[in-house]
């Protein structure tokens, strides 16, 4: 069995999945209604390697750094927002390209 890399939604926990289009750029964003996400966390998860619980070692802490390399190598931008008790949004953009 694989082991989910994030905690489980809670019971009736929604996932969002959305795309939109601007002038000269696309969106895309993955969120939920789960736990949220602190903001201290929030600013290491996308440095290689970093786990924010360390006793669940659920993955290697690549694939956040990952996406943010092959994103940022297209001349886009990814981020998150989250709020504990909130869910979470993971979004990122991408250029146009005609």
């Amino acid at each position: 069995m694989i082991a989910p890399l994030v905690s489980p939604l809670p019971k009736g926990g929604r996932i969002l999945l959305r795309a939109w289009s601007m002038d000269d750029e696309v969106g895309f964003e993955v969120g939920d209604t789960g736990p949220g996400i602190s903001a201290e966390v929030q600013s290491h998860l996308f440095e290689r390697f970093w786990q924010g619980r360390q006793a669940d070692r659920l993955g290697v802490g690549l694939g956040l750094p990952i996406a943010k390399a092959i994103v940022d190598t297209h001349g886009g931008r990814i981020w998150v927002e989250s709020e504990p008790g909130k869910g979470s949004r993971f979004r990122f953009t991408l250029p146009r390209v005609s």
